[in-house]
């Protein structure tokens, strides 16, 4: 269909209005990241950390809340996200280590959280994350902690047991789990490969549709992607992206059994995160085994009103059947209530640490 004069020159001006809105939007970039380098040298002359994930999730919240669209709200994260990525690393680029190899989902929450112009550092293991913060060598770790189909990653919590590190912000990434393999056909198919946890997430789609094939684990869900870029008898679970980077195809996408799959990952740093106002708290703590401490190790917080969202234990691997408890509740630390429940919980610990107050990802 041509386009007659009229119709060309009326779409001549709209991509000059179009174009006039993009160099006005360059401005006030170059703007923000003036004003953002102000701060931080501000931030360096008091001895603050200039990364803030709690000042950064006001951002989102307020600019999401005043936006009326057409412009998407979740856009408008994304966007941003990546704006204060940018500024950040105009000083130095942030460098943070995350558990596993690139296309993870542990991998994909630290995008997620600091954005594509931060400094991104696979390592091998969850121990190495933590080595790595706690050496300088990154500025942040990522790591993940629960699933809300299989539960809490142990050795997560082990790490806390002797770290000094701080839980600084938490992320919660929806997990989609995609079968690949190099031709996309089903019966191609003689074994799957996956991280142990994404097989278990698809466990019954797997025994419905594939219940001859044997299933393997492998050490991430990006290993058994390339693993699979190699050899065309092998399928993998792992994400789209994992598709991308290996060069697979879909054989059928999201194919974990609850709809409802998120993974929690926390990031972990070096100093405390200052109060919000929508804050969650960690710590771990031993008590002595004698009748009547679950109620008097509970009690500090429900007469204060405070909401416990987590309670896990662990055990003490040097001492038989003694445990270590992980709690999460609301609140930071420095609030009141919270100090003063943690003071009356520690009459009945042998030891108690706070992990870290950080803002409570909503």
């Amino acid at each position: 269909m041509n386009m007659g004069n009229s119709d060309q020159k009326s779409l001549s001006k709209l991509r000059d209005r179009i174009d006039a809105i993009d160099d006005q939007i360059l401005d006030l970039l170059n703007r923000r990241a003036g004003v953002a380098q102000e701060i931080g040298h501000a931030k360096a002359g008091q001895g603050l950390d200039y990364y803030n994930p709690g000042r950064e999730l006001a951002v989102f919240e307020r600019l999401i809340g005043r936006n009326t669209g057409p412009f998407p709200s979740e856009a408008v994260r994304r966007v941003f996200r990546e704006i204060i990525s940018a500024s950040l690393s105009l000083e130095e680029p942030m460098k943070v280590a995350f558990f596993g190899p690139s296309a993870t989902f542990t991998h994909q929450a630290a995008q997620k959280q600091f954005g594509f112009s931060a400094q991104l550092v696979a390592q091998k293991s969850i121990p190495a994350v933590f080595e790595e913060v706690r050496r300088g060598r990154a500025d942040y770790g990522v790591v993940p902690v629960e699933n809300t189909t299989e539960g809490i990653v142990s050795h997560t919590l082990d790490m806390f047991i002797e770290s000094d590190l701080k839980i600084n912000a938490e992320i919660l990434l929806e997990i989609s789990h995609d079968l690949l393999s190099l031709t996309g056909k089903m019966d191609d198919i003689d074994k799957v490969l996956s991280h142990p946890q994404a097989l278990a997430q698809c466990r019954h789609w797997l025994e419905e549709n594939l219940p001859d094939v044997p299933l393997v684990d492998a050490s991430s869900t990006a290993m058994a992607a390339r693993l699979a870029s190699e050899d065309s008898s092998i399928a993998a679970i792992a994400s789209e992206i994992a598709a991308s980077l290996y060069g697979l195809r879909i054989v059928k996408p999201n194919i974990q059994d609850s709809t409802n799959n998120l993974t929690r990952f926390l990031v972990v740093g070096r100093n405390p995160t200052a109060r919000t106002g929508h804050d969650k708290t960690s710590v771990m703590f031993i008590v002595a085994d004698e009748p009547g401490i679950l109620y008097r190790m509970l009690k500090p917080f429900s007469k204060r009103d405070i909401n416990l969202s987590k309670i896990e234990s662990r055990p003490i691997k040097t001492k038989a059947w003694e445990y270590v408890f992980f709690l999460d509740l609301e609140g930071h630390v420095e609030d009141a209530s919270v100090s003063e429940a943690l003071k009356e919980l520690q009459g009945c610990c042998r030891s108690l640490k706070v992990l870290g107050s950080y803002p409570r990802c909503r």
